[in-house]
């Protein structure tokens, strides 16, 4: 073989070769990575998971619904709550007066939707338990509260299991010391029954709003037989 054809055979190879690195990168990056369903309607297989869509519409004058389709519940709570979407529920901040002598840090209700088996966290010692009755569903619930270095913890939690799915309902209060703040006489004992008048009210709003729980149908996907083949 001449050097010429020689030269001529080695651009065909070359050409060959460019060709089924061409084809077969098409195909690699034409098929788009596998989305799964979890059994809470998040999309997973993305690069990045979008929170949860959900609705929040006026009840009353002083009530809103909180309506979340993916994880398929609805709440009624204070339209004066702030309100929050994560990953997996919600978070409500409920405001505390300023003008009110007081000592509370944080007021917070939070429920949280995962597919997993419910457990209360470990704790050494439990105020009460009880369990909550809500249309055809019970759920079970503990409260605790503690104090160190003068501040006040408390924590009220329901828990209800849904087959693999729990919803998780959690109020903390948290109140500072009152040397914090500087409080002595009057003001002190004024700070120490607003603090529990604030907590009561926050905590009762709380319950009611696991009372008003509901659970909504999640959005429908496409039927598999009305869906038209992929073209390719």
């Amino acid at each position: 073989m001449n050097k010429n054809s020689r030269n001529i055979v080695i651009a065909i190879v070359v050409i060959i070769v460019i060709a089924l690195v061409v084809w077969f990168g098409r195909g690699s990056g034409s098929s788009a990575p596998s989305a799964t369903q979890n059994p809470l309607g998040q999309v997973q297989g993305t690069s990045t998971t979008p929170l949860p869509v959900s609705e929040t519409t006026k009840v009353s004058g002083s009530l809103s619904q909180y309506q979340n389709a993916e994880l398929g519940f609805a709440v009624n709570y204070p339209s004066s709550w702030e309100k929050a979407d994560t990953n997996n529920g919600v978070q409500f901040v409920v405001p505390v007066d300023p003008s009110q002598v007081s000592t509370v840090n944080r007021l917070e209700a939070d429920i949280t939707v995962s597919s997993a088996k419910c457990a209360f966290p470990p704790v050494t010692t439990v105020d009460s338990r009880s369990t909550l009755k809500v249309g055809t569903s019970t759920l079970n619930m503990i409260a605790i509260s503690n104090d160190v270095q003068g501040r006040t913890y408390f924590n009220r939690m329901y828990s209800l299991q849904q087959g693999p799915i729990c919803y998780f309902f959690s109020f903390s209060y948290v109140a500072l010391s009152p040397d914090s703040k500087g409080l002595t006489g009057s003001n002190l004992t004024q700070a120490k029954n607003n603090n529990n008048a604030i907590k009561s009210t926050a905590d009762s709003q709380f319950t009611d709003m696991v009372k008003s729980l509901t659970f909504v149908a999640p959005p429908a996907g496409e039927s598999e037989t009305q869906a038209a083949p992929a073209k390719r």
